[in-house]
């Protein structure tokens, strides 16, 4: 078979303050996160979301430590899965891929290609298929195969999603199961997932099924707890004032401690390794709210990590696609057109949904430009006496 490796792929996260600011610049820059009418707006815009937000995304990164841990516990999940798939008799090498910091995905291909690998598996470490996730990352590396003569000699194939893999349901059941028992009553908790958000129009309008994936997902997940508790599924991390899925977590945080919810077990559906949303939004920013809403118990479930179920899952999941027939690029970003990847919309003229979105989008954008200018003391209305 020749060599095989797996390439693990993931979004990538500051490892210091230093870095907050350009890895913000670099998320932005990516048209599957904003969606703009002009491909030549998106690093103008980039520079304006990156400048206004880096200051408090870098507070936020102080708060756990000064960096994010998800290039390291990644390093570990990849290392512990190339030392599973060895005790299971292949020999198998493993990568790490980023999106939007080092290592970045170009540079584990150029590593890839180094080894001379044969076959290449691709597994995302997003649970759920989501455009904004493994489809950006599918895309990226679409283009570097249609680019690199190299690249197309290598057998690969992709394994878009996973949330429905038995390891990986009954891992994180475990792990739920042990943070509901540590309350004095294991039956009266309210288990949360809380999954992170994408905005509507991509679920509605490009065909997006992370909806989908993650209600199924939770479904599997409370059906191995076999537990009679209450569960509630909110969406966290919104950015913009475009409209994304629903409820939010901060507003169904509110309403349960309005029903006299008092003990609340936080599950982070869609986050395989701790991070920023998991340490710093989940842990202090709504433990924070939970609590002053009236919740008394509040815990959060770890996220999976090194969990050895969850490990032997991964494994079992490269095995299968090493047997099973090719998965390419095409049959994941654009099955029968139905899901449509960036540039996905026309302009359309009149009262059309297109039309509500791109307004939507444009007054972003000036709205985004107003309050730089009211900040910089500088620009056009400064100049005709406006402001």
């Amino acid at each position: 078979m020749g060599r095989t490796g797996v390439l693990l792929l993931n979004l990538g996260g500051p490892d210091r303050i230093e870095d907050v600011r350009p890895f913000l610049f670099n998320l932005f820059s990516d048209p599957e996160i904003i969606r703009l009418p002009f491909p030549w707006l998106q690093r103008p815009l980039a520079w304006l979301i990156s400048t206004l937000r880096f200051r408090k995304s870098q507070g936020n990164y102080l708060q756990i430590g000064g960096g994010s841990p998800l290039r390291r516990i990644t390093n570990e999940q990849a290392q512990a899965l190339e030392e599973h798939l060895t005790r299971q008799g292949l020999d198998v090498s493993t990568y790490v891929g980023m999106r939007y910091w080092h290592p970045f995905t170009e540079e584990a291909i150029a590593q890839v290609k180094r080894d001379n690998i044969q076959k290449l598996v691709v597994l995302p470490l997003y649970p759920q298929f989501s455009i904004s996730t493994s489809g950006s990352s599918f895309r990226l590396l679409e283009s570097l195969w249609q680019q690199d003569q190299q690249l197309q000699s290598i057998e690969y194939t992709l394994i878009p999603s996973w949330y429905s893999a038995p390891g990986y349901v009954q891992a994180m059941a475990d792990l739920l199961r042990q943070e509901v028992d540590q309350f004095a009553d294991p039956n009266d908790v309210t288990v949360f997932f809380s999954a992170h958000g994408v905005p509507l129009s991509y679920v509605e309008e490009a065909g997006d099924p992370y909806q989908a994936e993650i209600e199924a997902c939770t479904g599997l997940i409370m059906k191995a707890l076999n537990r009679p508790n209450p569960h509630v599924l909110a969406y966290q991390s919104r950015v913009g004032p475009v409209e994304w899925l629903q409820p939010y977590t901060k507003d169904t945080i509110l309403e349960l401690a309005e029903q006299g919810v008092k003990n609340l077990v936080v599950v982070p559906i869609s986050f395989i390794s701790e991070h920023i949303e998991t340490l710093q939004e989940i842990d202090m920013e709504y433990r924070e709210l939970a609590e002053e809403a009236g919740i008394e118990n509040f815990r959060r479930v770890p996220a999976l990590n090194t969990h050895a179920g969850f490990i032997d899952s991964l494994g079992s999941l490269v095995q299968e696609a090493l047997v099973k027939p090719n998965c390419r690029f095409d049959q994941v970003i654009r099955p029968d057109k139905k899901m449509k990847m960036y540039p996905q919309e026309q302009w359309e003229w009149g009262l059309t949904s297109a039309a509500e979105r791109w307004n939507g989008r444009l007054a972003m954008i000036g709205f985004i430009a107003l309050m730089v200018e009211l900040i910089s003391g500088q620009g056009p209305l400064h100049f005709v006496g406006l402001l």
